[in-house]
């Protein structure tokens, strides 16, 4: 039990081990951070994986590894995680969703209009949904799917999840490498996480105070 409880540890923490990580399997490090933020994108049973923070002690283990860990090769791994993450995500989505339409038919309990509001919403807003989302924990595992379940256009999604993965793997690992081994960003990681969550959601909550104090038509 004490062997599993420090593999669940590791894996739900391995933001935190991923130095010990790099000196035990040597280059076998970039296919487990693919695997860790593939699964934390791409299965709606992973919300609780690291994700942000993973990302900006990858780039700052990059900054220091003497060229062992390399911040190109990080981007590139995690950038194709994280893209077919989602994709797989939204597809069992998409999967999901035909199946609830084909079960609501002789269903008295399925809301076909509640459904219908769900796919016009993300035809609308799907593309800020997604772009936002990337760097909101949970959110960014559960958005993919609604998109799929939602029957959001796949060209629509595919073009701002790609722009959303770009801005939220380059970003992070960068700003990790950049100043991830200084004194005060290390002991203030998690402000500086929520601080970029709350600039993420800065343009969506100006575009609802906008709405709320737009005058009323009649």
């Amino acid at each position: 039990m004490e062997i599993l409880a420090q593999f669940i540890d590791v894996i739900l923490h391995v933001d935190k081990y991923l130095a010990a990580l790099l000196a035990q399997y040597g280059t076998w490090i970039y296919a487990i951070l693919f695997l860790i933020v593939f699964c934390e994108t791409g299965l709606v049973v992973t919300p609780f994986l690291p994700g942000d923070s993973l990302l900006f002690v990858a780039g700052a283990l990059a900054a220091t590894s003497g060229g062992a860990f390399q911040i190109e090769i990080v981007i590139a791994v995690l950038l194709s995680a994280a893209i077919l993450g989602d994709n797989t995500n939204y597809w069992i989505g998409r999967w999901a969703g035909r199946r609830i339409l084909a079960w609501g038919e002789t269903s008295r309990y399925f809301n076909r209009k509640a459904f219908d509001l769900t796919h016009d919403y993300y035809e609308k807003h799907g593309g800020k949904t997604m772009l936002v989302a990337r760097f909101m924990p949970f959110v960014r595992t559960f958005a993919p799917f609604v998109a799929g379940v939602g029957n959001m256009s796949y060209p629509r999604y595919f073009a701002f999840d790609l722009a959303g993965a770009i801005l939220w793997v380059f970003s992070l690992c960068l700003a990790g490498y950049w100043f991830g081994n200084i004194s005060w960003v290390k002991s203030n990681l998690s402000l500086i996480i929520f601080g970029t969550i709350g600039l993420s959601l800065l343009p969506l909550f100006l575009a609802w105070l906008r709405h709320r104090l737009a005058p009323r038509t009649s």
